[in-house]
């Protein structure tokens, strides 16, 4: 199969609640913390990861991660998604099978409050972290490995937040 390079695949885009289905909260909660989340279709076309960030029992992060599946990404360069936030600052991340639980790459999204956005974030820029902290000498994902999708939220931005997913793609 030849791959046009400037083509968009689009992964998720949010038609039907069964594709937000495929997500499930990952929150501090695992740590004693009391932060939460959830990503829910609100209208078809477009889902909503949302909640509130608390800093309470040394808490600060909500997460949303999809089940493990092959996204057919193995001629990925980038992942492109448009979003609209709440000027908070949010993290795409990715997963591969041979990682422990806490092994992610993940690369920032910087919202406008309101404003729709097409981030485009390359493969060579998701990062390697762990408990939150860069994991060195550690390079970029496989894309033809990546088999789990999520957003998180945290740097200590507690409060509600919420960020509109309209779809999730590669080229």
């Amino acid at each position: 199969m030849t791959v046009a390079a400037d083509e968009l695949h689009v992964l998720l885009d949010f038609d039907t609640a069964a594709e937000a289905e495929l997500f499930s909260p990952i929150d501090d909660a695992v740590m004693g913390g009391v932060s939460s989340s959830r990503l829910v279709v609100e209208e078809p076309g477009i889902a909503v990861f949302s909640g509130n960030v608390s800093l309470e029992n040394n808490g600060g992060f909500a997460s949303v991660r999809s089940l493990p599946r092959d996204w057919g990404t193995a001629a990925a360069r980038e992942f492109v998604l448009r979003v609209r936030g709440d000027g908070k600052r949010y993290r795409f991340n990715v997963r591969t099978p041979d990682g422990p639980s806490a092994f992610r790459y993940e690369a920032p999204i910087e919202t406008t409050a309101g404003a729709w956005a097409e981030v485009t974030i390359p493969i060579e820029r998701l990062e390697a972290k762990a408990f939150g902290r860069r994991v060195p000498l550690v390079g970029a994902p496989d894309p033809a490995r990546i088999r789990s999708l999520g957003f998180m939220i945290s740097d200590r931005q507690a409060g509600p937040f919420r960020l509109e997913i309209d779809w999730i793609a590669w080229r």
